[in-house]
């Protein structure tokens, strides 16, 4: 006989719940359930995730949350259809906003007009109706539970039971019972699991006392009173209401209606962008994209020859001196004004594909809304006294983009990126492919000045139903578990303090050595509190600790982003966020938009700005001499102190090695010292390679074409696609899904199943076992650059380089003003500033004003 549970709570349930959702789908599945519900405290931060969990493990997954209504009482709703999962939503984001950020408590009256395809159960112990009986109300209990059943309706109101053999639980499900036939309203029982197993109880324990920031001794009465709080058998569950069968046969019926599956039903959409009229998307995308083309590129006369590094698609400037310090104001050049205004063919074929592309994935208000949030921070600029608004935007955008996004030319045109992808020859594949399956993502940089004044005009225009940032989970490692459990146990704070401040492995998993290691700790081992520590440390590494917000991701919906997701108000004022993180928001395919605050911008802004002050100079960056050898052997000589992304002990001694002379060097110089790079082995032996000390080799054959540019070895993250591509036959979405799932949490099966596939994609093209596992092997997307990003990064310190290289003074001003940042301290800055024949005066009360000057 098929059983569901329909009141279930995770880990998200903050502090309460103490399992995973894997943890739970995959013992649901083994107690032979056929659905299962979430229900976790006032969020849906898991259901995405739940979704796809369960269905891949063919578990068919029922969406609802627990909610707090005012005065404290729970209510337990579930989403029978999409009507309901939007209502479930909507109720969420309003118990968020009315009852505050921690406390969030619903008015019940909101539930009346956001009833509609939603099942509500009358909750648990704290529920209003059982509570009430149980307190001698029964009047109070009928009159409430008539108020239900008007706004939910016959079929969409039921008692709730609960049987936890608990004092008390036998008593009020009978009282429940009696209301139930006398009111003609169906009856539900429900197990009120708070983790899988029962062994978990004890950890449950813990994170309550950790909530109410207690010991356990002093959290009795908060504490369940006993450990059967877990996902039972359904042979447990008939037994326990034998004595009322019709409510475990309720439950089964609830499941069966309960049909809405966020992971295939969701219907986000793109957001609307208006257009000027006689405009759709797609024809006013191209004409900004060819206006922008001319001013960038300049034009040629028809039947010129195709542009080339030497052509007028690539303009060459000269560089007029200033006291041997080169300097470019804005504007074409003369001989680009004199031409028509044809396009060189180089620049038109690139961007016909890029916009067939846009077109048939149906992208072109994607970028609509970037150029929107663009004219945004330019408005922003503007205000700030940054920029001109005469200027065309992609001449002085208000930031610049990062990642995979700096391959595209229409977005250099309309001003997301500051690389020419045609002149390096940036490839499309790792964002844009035909295969598209997923929203490519867009990370913007701006100034730390700019973002902050952004974020709210976003909110400002599309108003907090329609934006709002991601969320991000604070996960525990091991010192947060080593204080919080720590406490909750009521060890010695000292001691716990000492332990928490000497462990130095990440995951709280490996505290049992971390102890072993440690003298004045492995004798305590033995003691059963601090063993109790050790082993709920294991069960608690990496539980989600409370949801907070994305440095930068905002989502921006054409409906009504509270029908898709639950949204609350942020720590910091007039700020949202969205209950999902960065990998449910991808995966439901939601537009987001990166804001990052880049403080090397911010640095490089007030340069320009202190140049202008101070000698009248307009520095145009986009036109400096990228090929500048006295800037190249300033970066050899490791003069980097100050330089964005190039001045830690890691990038110096790579930058020495490698010893870089143009934007190509520098962009693999920045990938080099990447995590992923160096886990690989990757850094060395191009360093090896490059100097000629070792030989290029290869795996295999296929490789070649993906890591021929970086001499047989993986340095960017489009070459784990490209491998995957050629050596076992992926499509391109395939290998993205392949790089991507080296990021995901709890990733090991995953994994798993991507090397089986591509060990049997590889054999298939005649590559042996052995030579693609030391492919795979290889791989590591998680902590690599995109080639376009490296690019995109290089630049920027490139830039940093020739500043510091010319205008030394307005450099090092502005880096002591946009502390903090970078890896030195401000006493390292100043003797580096004065190495340059900088004067640094010491600080004077009587003096000094706010900024260095």
């Amino acid at each position: 006989m098929p059983y569901a549970e329909l009141h279930c709570h995770s880990y998200y349930s903050f502090h309460d719940g103490a399992s995973s959702i894997e943890e739970l789908v995959l013992r649901a599945k083994e107690l032979g359930y056929d659905a299962l519900a979430l229900t976790d405290h006032d969020n849906l931060c898991a259901a995405l995730e739940f979704a796809r969990c369960a269905g891949s493990w063919g578990l068919r997954p029922i969406i609802g949350a627990e909610l707090t209504l005012r005065e404290g009482w729970h209510l337990t709703l579930l989403a029978e259809n999409h009507q309901g999962y939007s209502n479930l939503t909507r109720l969420i984001s309003l118990a968020h906003v009315q009852g505050g950020r921690r406390e969030p408590a619903l008015d019940p009256e909101l539930l009346a007009e956001h009833a509609s395809g939603l099942i509500a159960l009358s909750g648990c112990r704290q529920g209003q109706i059982p509570a009430l009986l149980e307190r001698g109300k029964p009047e109070e209990a009928r009159a409430l539970a008539r108020r239900f059943l008007d706004w939910f309706g016959p079929e969409g109101f039921y008692l709730e039971l609960q049987d936890n053999l608990c004092y008390g639980d036998k008593r009020r499900n009978r009282m429940l019972a009696s209301l139930g036939r006398e009111m003609g309203i169906p009856l539900a029982a429900t197990g009120n699991a708070h983790y899988h197993v029962r062994e978990r109880s004890r950890l449950q324990d813990a994170l309550v006392a950790v909530r109410h920031c207690k010991t356990l001794d002093e959290t009795h009465r908060q504490r369940r009173p006993n450990s059967e709080f877990y996902l039972r058998p359904p042979a447990e569950m008939a037994e326990l209401f034998a004595w009322l069968p019709e409510a475990v046969a309720n439950t089964r019926e609830i499941a069966r209606r309960c049909a809405f599956d966020p992971s295939r039903d969701l219907d986000y959409r793109f957001p609307d962008c208006p257009v000027p009229e006689g405009h759709t998307p797609d024809s006013y995308l191209e004409e900004l994209c060819l206006q922008a083309a001319v001013r960038r590129y300049g034009a040629v006369t028809p039947g010129s020859v195709p542009a080339g590094p030497e052509s007028p698609a690539y303009p060459d400037p000269s560089y007029p001196a200033a006291d041997s310090r080169p300097f470019l104001g804005p504007g074409p050049s003369p001989k680009r004004r004199t031409l028509s205004r044809e396009i060189a063919p180089r620049v038109r074929e690139r961007l016909d594909e890029e916009l067939r592309l846009i077109r048939k994935h149906g992208l072109s208000g994607f970028f609509l809304i970037y150029h929107e949030i663009l004219k945004l921070g330019r408005e922003v600029a503007v205000e700030l006294g940054l920029s001109r608004p005469e200027t065309p935007l992609e001449e002085d955008p208000p930031g610049r983009s990062r990642g995979s996004s700096v391959s595209l030319l229409v977005g250099y045109l309309i001003g997301l990126s500051h690389i020419d992808p045609l002149k390096y020859n940036l490839s499309l594949e790792r964002f844009l492919r035909e295969d598209l399956t997923r929203v490519p993502d867009v990370d913007l940089d701006f100034p730390r000045n700019i973002r902050e004044g952004l974020i709210l005009k976003v909110h400002q225009k599309w108003g907090w139903q329609h934006a709002a940032l991601t969320g991000m989970f604070s996960t525990y490692k091991i010192r947060g578990a080593v204080r919080d459990l720590g406490k909750a146990l009521g060890l010695p704070e000292d001691e716990v303090d000492k332990l928490a401040k000497r462990v130095e492995h990440r995951s709280a998993k490996h505290l049992a050595e971390e102890m072993e290691s440690l003298p004045d700790f492995k004798d305590k081992m033995e003691a059963p509190l601090w063993r109790h520590l050790v082993d709920l440390a294991r069960e608690l590494d990496g539980f989600p600790r409370y949801l907070a917000q994305h440095p930068g991701g905002m989502v921006i919906s054409s409906r009504p982003l509270v029908d898709l997701v639950p949204v609350q108000p942020a720590a910091m004022e007039g700020r949202y966020i969205c209950q999902w993180d960065k990998d449910s928001v991808q995966d439901a395919s939601f537009i987001k938009i990166d804001f990052l605050a880049l403080g090397a911008l911010s640095q490089v802004q007030e340069c320009q700005t202190l140049i202008l002050e101070r000698l009248g100079l307009k520095i145009d960056l986009s036109r400096i001499d990228y090929d500048d050898p006295a800037v190249y052997d300033m970066l050899c000589k490791g003069d980097t102190i100050g330089v964005f992304q190039v001045e830690s002990a890691a990038q110096l001694q790579t930058i020495g090695r490698l010893r870089p002379r143009n934007l190509v060097d520098m962009a693999i110089e920045v990938a080099l010292v990447r995590p992923g790079v160096g886990a690989t082995g990757s850094t060395h032996a191009y360093l090896a390679r490059r100097a000629g000390k070792e030989p290029v080799v290869y795996d295999h054959p296929l490789e070649k074409r993906a890591l021929e540019r970086t001499l047989g070895t993986i340095v960017f993250q489009d070459q784990v696609n490209q491998l995957a591509i050629d050596v076992a036959g992926f499509s391109g979405d395939q290998a993205d899904q392949l790089r991507r799932a080296f990021s995901r949490r709890n990733n090991q099966s995953l994994l798993q199943a991507f090397w089986a596939k591509f060990r049997d994609g590889a054999a298939a093209r005649g590559v042996p076992e052995a030579a693609a596992r030391m492919i795979f092997t290889k791989f590591n997307g998680q902590y690599m650059f995109p080639e376009s990003h490296a690019y995109a990064f290089g630049v920027t310190a490139y830039q940093a380089s020739w500043l510091k290289r010319y205008y030394p003074l307005e450099f090092y001003v502005a880096i002591f003003n946009q502390q903090p940042m970078g890896f030195y301290s401000l006493e390292s800055l100043k003797e580096d500033a004065r190495r340059h024949g900088i004067a640094v005066l010491n600080p004077d009360v009587n003096l000094s004003g706010e900024k260095c000057v």
